[in-house]
């Protein structure tokens, strides 16, 4: 599999986001639902992230830098056809890697408290990420959860 960094244009892309969206929509409630739409994760702060196996689209994920020290992760989605086939260790992986070269010191993410994403918080806790206090602009909801890690970049 490889990792690129995606410009957002391809309309493959494009449709892959908007089941994210539509997906995370369903799941929770419209105040309560953080995911970025195509045109935000455009914005100069964030690094967008596909993964293919040859022409397929296999996951995306992106990071936003909060600070110079700070950064969160967004939009991490695995395409159905490749659950459970390590994409999004792969990618958590790099954005990890990606983290500790750019100097971050922690890396945080917010994500939902519902049963449809308990395998997105074993996930995270498996790499050593643990639940927080709400960071950024972000509020107490009781539809999000919030996860950290703090970074080693010597």
């Amino acid at each position: 599999m490889k990792i690129i960094i995606d410009d957002l244009t391809s309309p493959l892309i494009a449709d892959f986001l908007a089941q994210h969206l539509d997906d995370m929509r369903s799941v929770s409630p419209p105040e309560s639902s953080h995911a970025l739409d195509i045109e935000a994760l455009k914005s100069p702060e964030i690094t967008f992230w596909s993964v293919w196996e040859g022409d397929k689209l296999a996951g995306c994920a992106a990071i936003k830098e909060l600070s110079p020290d700070h950064a969160e992760i967004k939009s991490m989605r695995t395409a159905s056809e490749f659950r459970k086939k390590g994409v999004a260790s792969l990618l958590l992986e790099h954005i990890l890697n990606i983290s500790n070269e750019r100097g971050y010191k922690r890396i945080s993410l917010e994500t939902g408290s519902m049963s449809f994403f308990h395998a997105a918080h074993r996930l995270y806790e498996k790499y050593g990420f643990v639940f927080c206090s709400p960071f950024g602009e972000y509020k107490e909801d009781p539809y999000s959860k919030f996860m950290s890690k703090e970074l080693c970049n010597d």
